[in-house]
């Protein structure tokens, strides 16, 4: 019984916790870095620890594969994200951005999803993870560091800002 507890409690850890071991993952490329996810990882979680592991200054990246996610379509005057969850899709297309934010890597990212129907549905990726097969993530990295910080001029939502000071 007190092993069936242990296994128990080490699924909750396992669960609650975003970490993922990516090392084997990714790999450099004259551009920036490849990172190629498989079944049950973690989209964000994964594009977020290889940010920091590299400390990759700025980036932009696109990506394809099969996924469950949910999009988050920004409501500005709840500043809320109304979510909408789609299961084994094929992410048709995938692009973002890595900056930072108080010294945490920021991603922001948007995906066009399809299904067995050929209907496309797309949005702001509140969360995911790899369905069947694999998600490819192919990340460009520039020099220049970037930061995100909140806007109150339209309701709190993380902005890019291209300037120090900003």
């Amino acid at each position: 019984m007190k092993y069936l507890y242990l296994f128990i409690i080490m699924l909750l850890i396992n669960n609650s916790s975003n970490a993922q071991d990516i090392t084997d993952k990714y790999r450099k490329t004259p551009t920036g870095y490849i990172l190629v996810l498989r079944m049950g990882d973690s989209i964000i979680p994964a594009i977020e620890q290889l940010a920091q592991r590299e400390q990759i200054p700025f980036a932009n990246f696109t990506g394809i594969g099969f996924v469950n996610v949910q999009f988050g379509y920004y409501n500005f005057k709840k500043k809320t994200y109304k979510p909408k969850d789609f299961a084994d899709v094929e992410m048709a297309g995938m692009t973002g951005s890595i900056a930072w934010k108080e010294g945490k890597p920021s991603i922001h990212a948007h995906g066009v999803v399809t299904g067995k129907n050929f209907k496309a549905y797309g949005g702001h990726i509140l969360k995911g993870t790899v369905s069947t097969g694999s998600l490819e993530i192919y990340i460009t990295v520039h020099d220049a560091p970037l930061q995100r910080k909140e806007d109150p001029a339209i309701g709190g939502a993380n902005v890019l800002r291209v300037k120090d000071g900003e």
